[in-house]
């Protein structure tokens, strides 16, 4: 069949009336400055249209008798397909990010990081921390463990567990999602390159 496998509709054609598809004998108004004009003949709202070098467009099917206003619709179409795309775009806003470590990564490559987990978080996209064991690494994976929940617990205040840590073959993933908190202004408590203070 030669639907599209992303789209399961059929392919839509434009069902809005408009001008002479307009079929009934009478409709309610509305001119081009959204004025009601109360109920005319539907040939006398064509006319009126054309007369403005624009188009009769049904906006409103179901009322006795249909609603229908003067505009140019091809403006019109335009503008809604932008809203219909922006609607999209806002549903899809989370990315799922990765961020790689090794079990045993030294303090200054964890802090970094760790920094970019924050972005992230507090860019509203999802972070897949993924620990990578290689040769006898593999026989500590708690090490793995103990890492990711380090992490979480240095970031608790702007994320949340969405998949614990698990272990895949020599990796050990675990997904955190942005909390709440996450889209609150950074402090400025603790610059992100203090040094840290050794015991």
């Amino acid at each position: 069949m030669g639907t599209s496998r992303f789209d399961r509709r059929p392919p839509e054609r434009d069902s809005t009336r408009i001008n002479e598809k307009i079929r009934v004998s009478e409709v309610r108004l509305i001119d081009e400055l959204g004025e009601q004009k109360g109920i005319v003949d539907t040939k006398e709202a064509l006319s009126y249209a054309r007369e403005r070098d624009l188009d009769l467009v049904e906006v409103s099917s179901g009322s006795k008798p249909p609603v229908c206003r003067v505009l140019d619709y091809s403006k019109y179409k335009y503008e809604q397909e932008q809203k219909a795309k922006a609607a999209r775009k806002h549903q899809q806003q989370i990315n799922v990010r990765e961020i790689k470590l090794r079990p045993r990564i030294a303090d200054h490559d964890y802090e970094t990081k760790k920094g970019h987990v924050e972005r992230f978080l507090r860019g509203q996209d999802k972070v897949k921390v993924t620990i990578m064991f290689r040769g006898r690494e593999m026989s500590h994976p708690e090490q793995g463990r103990v890492l990711l929940e380090r992490l979480f617990e240095d970031l608790s205040d702007i994320s949340i567990i969405e998949q614990p840590p698990m272990q895949e073959g020599r990796n050990m993933t675990m997904l955190l999602g942005p909390s709440k908190g996450a889209s609150k202004p950074q402090s400025d408590e603790s610059p992100p390159d203090a040094p840290e203070s050794s015991d």
